[in-house]
């Protein structure tokens, strides 16, 4: 099993997951970060690390968040490793309560 950055993820991009991965995992988008389920170890550290709960074990993933499984997947076979935390998008805070933000990923 894997882990994987769902919807809360989309706009914010925190990056505090990234600081505790052991293997590098996470990849950076525009505005969304993505788990490599090749690279996870399956460690569980990231997830407490999320300030908005974005981050399930992929047997965990939301029923109305399941496409997040296959766009982490392929995300990450696109976009680069990120292995040091940032600032989040500067308006993370307005978007963190948001639902619904697939149609704002940005590719």
């Amino acid at each position: 099993m894997t882990y994987v950055v769902a919807d809360a993820c989309v706009k914010c991009k925190y990056t505090d997951c990234v600081d505790v991965c052991p293997v590098d995992c996470f990849h950076e988008g525009p505005n969304f970060l993505v788990i490599d389920p090749e690279e996870c170890i399956d460690c569980t550290l990231c997830v407490a690390e999320c300030p908005v709960e974005a981050i399930f074990a992929e047997d965990d993933v939301p029923d109305d968040q399941r496409i997040y499984i296959q766009l982490n997947a392929e995300l990450a076979k696109q976009w680069k490793v990120i292995t040091e935390s940032k600032d989040p998008l500067p308006d993370a805070d307005e978007w963190a309560q948001v639902k619904n933000k697939l149609k704002y990923l940005e590719r």
